[in-house]
């Protein structure tokens, strides 16, 4: 068999293939004798039919089956002889040809996996903000727990005074439109809305609006005129003047409970405050450690993908910055964007896509070839172990939960995604890893 691979930029690669006459007849002859032995033609006994008739019955899938065997025993040669020749993807075969002298001929492109030199990938130096629990951050829960533990009394005896809550219905309005038609569903919460609790206080809402309700009482109404940031996250609502009609239903004070170890009990029957600040000093330090375990990776694997640029295979690229581009599609319906709004950052969210594809990709052949070097691997029995994890989760059984995964081909990925996993370990465990102070926060 005559095999030529050219290797083309964008990770593509073109096989030209020529069987000679021999090998295409001892094939087919091979293929027929198969089909001689389970076939069944009326007029014979199984297994005694003619060649010729054999054949004729079957031509079609006798020749599926010959060009099948054909492509996969020249795709088997081409990487015997092309070392380091890593095929992704095979797509279909073009300029199939069965000569008149009994050869047969193909071409087929080849989508390769990106051919790089590893970076320097040991000793990564990395530095990552120092992140400190302290006894202020304990008591800042604990505040929040006094916020859900509060006592709520109506004033009926006086107007709203600083500190005061509010409970109050709102429509807001911009050039006698209302926000959401200006700014769509993400406006909608501003533009209406009932029963909206809000402590009369200058940090709440927009500034100088809670200014206008001091001096309100329940059943009051009123028209608040704002002007919406500069800032504000729509940018079409930025720097609009806005309207709002404003009934006040009802005004509240607010009593916090004492911090102490009645409220303690409160929290969590039986315990003290002295055990609850140590409850929540615990869970913050558990969540500080998970956090900074997280930026590590990243900074790690950022500084591994920053070190070495190639190029990517293009229909992978495609798939995945659809796969991507649908995943930032989903998080802003979650984050309350409508189709409309979605349809109307369709570029961006494509460009931005584009570049989670880059560096998702650029990452996963890293590490790859990092398991390779470091002969990294994956046993059978901890792979057992986590999808008896997975099952568990699940609430399936063990086996069916096996055999579903194998039927779909999953359990594969559940393989290479823990040696990938390993990889990142190593590369974390080899890392120079420098805690900084965080930068302070500047004011706008």
């Amino acid at each position: 068999m005559n095999i030529r691979v050219e290797t083309k930029p964008n990770c593509l690669a073109a096989l030209s293939a020529e069987v000679p006459t021999e090998a295409v007849t001892k094939e087919r002859d091979q293929i027929v004798k198969a089909f001689s032995r389970q076939a069944r033609i009326p007029g014979f006994r199984p297994g005694k039919a003619p060649k010729a008739v054999i054949i004729k019955h079957h031509a079609s899938e006798i020749e599926q089956e010959l060009e099948s065997r054909l492509f996969q025993a020249a795709f088997q040669q081409a990487v015997k002889e092309n070392e380091g020749l890593n095929i992704l993807n095979v797509k279909a075969p073009q300029d199939v040809t069965h000569q008149a002298d009994g050869s047969f001929t193909f071409n087929v492109e080849l989508v390769l996996a990106p051919t790089f030199e590893l970076p320097e990938y040991k000793g990564l130096s990395v530095e990552v903000p120092k992140i400190e629990v302290t006894d202020e951050n304990v008591d800042d829960q604990i505040e929040q727990l006094r916020q859900r533990f509060a006592d709520y009394a109506d004033i009926t005896d006086r107007a709203a005074e600083k500190g005061d809550l509010a409970i109050i219905d709102y429509t807001a309005t911009s050039e006698g439109k209302t926000l959401e038609e200006i700014g769509g569903e993400q406006a909608k919460p501003l533009s209406s809305n009932e029963g909206y609790w809000i402590r009369i206080e200058d940090e709440a809402f927009f500034p100088g609006f809670t200014d206008a309700l001091i001096g309100t009482k329940a059943g009051d109404e009123k028209e608040i005129t704002i002007t919406l940031p500069n800032d504000f996250p729509l940018e079409v609502l930025r720097d609009k003047e806005a309207v709002f009609q404003v009934k006040v239903n009802e005004l509240k004070t607010e009593t916090l409970p004492e911090v102490n170890d009645e409220f303690a009990a409160k929290i969590d029957p039986g315990k003290k405050l002295d055990e609850i600040k140590k409850i929540i000093k615990d869970d913050l330090e558990m969540r500080a450690t998970r956090q900074k375990e997280e930026t590590k990776i990243n900074s790690v694997i950022d500084k591994l993908a920053e070190s070495i640029d190639f190029d990517l295979p293009e229909e992978l690229l495609k798939s995945e910055t659809q796969s991507q581009a649908d995943t930032m599609a989903q998080e802003g319906q979650q984050a309350g964007m409508s189709d409309e709004d979605i349809a109307t950052q369709q570029e961006g969210l494509f460009e931005a896509a584009e570049v989670r594809a880059k560096n998702s990709l650029k990452t996963n052949f890293l590490l790859q070839e990092i398991a390779k070097a470091e002969e990294l691997a994956v046993e059978s029995g901890d792979v057992l172990q986590r999808v008896t994890m997975m099952a568990k989760q699940a609430k399936q059984p063990v086996k069916k939960y096996m055999k579903e995964l194998q039927k779909n081909g999953q359990l594969g990925n559940i393989r290479q995604n823990m040696l990938l996993s390993k990889a990142v370990d190593f590369l974390v465990e080899h890392a120079t890893v420098t805690e900084v102070e965080a930068p302070a926060e500047t004011e706008a």
